[in-house]
């Protein structure tokens, strides 16, 4: 079995616990997630088998679709709906206009500070085990994307001094969209949190196409699990191509280093394919000697 099933991922679990579920599934070792998904978080993530684990780190560059829910007048510890209340505010009556031009604020590049409740790295040791010892520790910034973030509809929410709007957003691997609630929030001049998210798309996979576990198991039983693969190609779907000349597949197979050809894809790591369209290696320019083209993952396919 080699290749990308998009998986529903439900709530309650986490992508380590999908992976460790699908592995039972398909009875294969040979399984990685595409992107973290905290455990109240349900959305669509890729699933990589076979000699598509190659690609799990590619497939997770992509951008990624969320559909979130932004509270404001109260602003939690973890930043969304779990955690215990730290700031109050209440919320009287809000202006569709202000909330629209705030959002168009955060598009574009834009730096964020982890959560204290997140796997971030600091001197070796997780966020969220500092927070939970009551240990507040200086967060590295980051820059993430915001490629395009808007209200789902023309209506606001409110409830027990709080107000609450939808939003979708598309966005570059990375970003925290518990944080960017929060600093929605901030610019409206309010405590906020995150109280519901959705994944919606992956990379060039999407919602529609994606299969929860019980489907996945229905099929596996009826022998059908072959209509649920998506081929390589799909995960590698937002890099470029380079297609390799008749009669040198070969060479690619064998790790062949080639010369840099006149014209490249507009991406560095690109897909290596042949006639067919068929994915045979990634590649990328030569670090260290740029007249040159390498590869960074091969493909023998059985």
């Amino acid at each position: 079995m080699n290749g990308i099933i998009p998986l529903w991922k439900p709530k309650g679990m986490t992508s380590h616990d999908c992976v460790m579920k699908m592995r039972g599934i398909l009875r294969t070792k040979k399984v990685g997630h595409t992107g973290t998904l905290d455990p109240d978080v349900e959305g669509v993530l890729p699933m990589c088998v076979g000699m598509a684990t190659k690609i799990s780190s590619y497939v997770t560059e992509s951008e990624k679709v969320y559909k979130a829910t932004v509270t404001i007048g109260k602003a939690t510890e973890t930043e969304d709906q779990t955690g215990a209340v730290i700031e109050e505010s209440v919320v009287e009556d809000i202006h569709l206009s202000d909330i629209k031009n705030v959002l168009k604020s955060f598009t574009g590049t834009i730096t964020q500070i982890p959560p204290m409740y997140s796997a971030v790295r600091v001197d070796g040791k997780r966020l969220y085990e500092y927070a939970r010892e009551g240990i507040e520790v200086e967060r590295p910034e980051r820059t993430v994307q915001i490629y395009d973030i808007a209200l789902t509809s023309d209506e606001v929410s409110y409830n027990d001094g709080t107000a609450s709007f939808t939003i979708n957003i598309t966005c570059s691997k990375g970003t925290y969209i518990r944080t960017l609630c929060v600093d929605i929030g901030k610019a409206l001049g309010y405590p906020a949190h995150m109280s519901s998210l959705v994944r919606t798309a992956s990379g060039s996979f999407t919602a529609k196409e994606s299969f929860t576990f019980e489907q996945i198991e229905q099929s596996r039983d009826e022998g059908n699990l072959d209509q649920l693969f998506q081929p390589l190609e799909r995960g590698i779907k937002h890099l470029g191509q380079l297609q390799i000349e008749q009669g040198k597949e070969d060479q690619v197979y064998h790790g062949m280093v080639f010369p840099k050809p006149s014209r490249l894809p507009e991406t560095n790591p690109f897909g290596m394919v042949n006639e067919e369209g068929k994915l045979l290696a990634i590649y990328q320019i030569h670090p260290t000697k740029p007249h040159l083209i390498k590869p960074v993952r091969v493909f023998q396919y059985e």
